[in-house]
């Protein structure tokens, strides 16, 4: 079976193919013979309910620099397309959202990758709170007084942006720390949306597991370490990859998202896992392929295509 796959991405040329899970499941895609095409949200369309984008065709490989052999800029019908890949990073802001109300209007005919409506249903710090018993104590909120009540009760807090990517803009405050009133300010000046509060897990010096899971069941894991003297084990942010085995507590916590995500339509899905608690599920732009491949021999980018492809077969 042959598909026509378009990739909705950040620009190709830039990306990181040493550690980019996108270029990995493009990579599977175009040696499972599938032609693939690549475009940026900035230049989606609807035109009377058509939705096409301009994009280019391209060949990928794994040559550091020399990644992307691109065709000629086309615009095309997004309905023409057999799969889509929703794989721009985050921010989770308007401008991914709207995006994704135009491809609804292509999904399912046009399968994507994942869904556009459970992607838009399910920020990736609010989705967990759909599963009690799996969270650390976990608030949401602007508002300070709920907030100091909750650090009145917690102590040692990690304060996290609602939609965050990357680790970006974590802190851990002390039950003592004078600064977290500061720190609200900041983010108030830059965002009116709400914050995490979390209580401080200190498992998180043992790592954060990220775990990859496609068509609701777990496939396998990496443990992100973080730096000495840092909490933030994002491999963005300086985090350290190792390897690492699910244990029972994990496959609890698979087992207890796995049918929700697959009735979903959340296909690629990363969760992260902190000693016993599962912190965030993460369903834009999920990474650690690469790594999971590096350390097990593990294909994610092949597991993902095959199961794309039955799901195509039955379409």
């Amino acid at each position: 079976m042959s598909l026509n796959v378009a990739v909705q991405m950040d620009p190709i040329e830039g990306i990181n193919i040493e550690g980019d899970t996108t270029f990995l499941m493009m990579e599977a895609a175009q040696a499972r013979g599938h032609r693939l095409f690549v475009y940026t949200t900035d230049t989606l369309a609807m035109d009377e309910g058509r939705v096409t984008a301009s994009g280019r065709d391209v060949t990928v490989r794994r040559v550091a620099g020399d990644h992307a052999a691109l065709g000629a800029w086309r615009r095309a019908d997004l309905a023409s397309f057999d799969v889509i890949l929703l794989r721009q990073d985050p921010p989770f802001d308007m401008n991914y959202i709207d995006s994704t109300f135009l491809l609804e209007a292509v999904h399912p005919a046009t399968l994507v990758v994942n869904d556009p409506v459970s992607v838009r249903n399910a920020p990736e710090k609010l989705f967990v709170t759909k599963f009690p018993g799996l969270q650390p104590p976990t608030l949401i909120t602007k508002d300070r007084a709920a907030i100091a009540e909750f650090r009145a009760r917690h102590g040692d807090v990690v304060l996290k942006p609602l939609n965050g990517r990357g680790g970006s803009g974590v802190t851990r405050h002390l039950a003592d720390d004078p600064n977290l009133d500061a720190l609200l300010e900041l983010h108030a000046q830059i965002s009116d949306e709400p914050v995490i509060l979390q209580k401080f897990l200190p498992a998180v010096t043992s790592g954060d597991k990220r775990i990859l899971l496609i068509d609701g069941e777990a496939v396998g894991a990496i443990n992100r370490v973080p730096q000495k003297g840092q909490i933030r084990s994002n491999l963005a942010v300086g985090g350290k990859a190792q390897p690492v085995e699910l244990n029972a507590r994990d496959r609890e916590i698979c087992a207890a998202i796995g049918p929700e995500l697959k009735a979903r339509g959340l296909i690629f899905v990363g969760i992260d896992v902190i000693g016993d608690h599962l912190t965030e599920i993460n369903v834009t732009s999920p990474t650690g392929a690469v790594a999971l491949r590096t350390f097990t021999g593990i294909d994610a980018g092949e597991i993902l295509w095959e199961r794309i492809e039955a799901r195509r077969a039955t379409a």
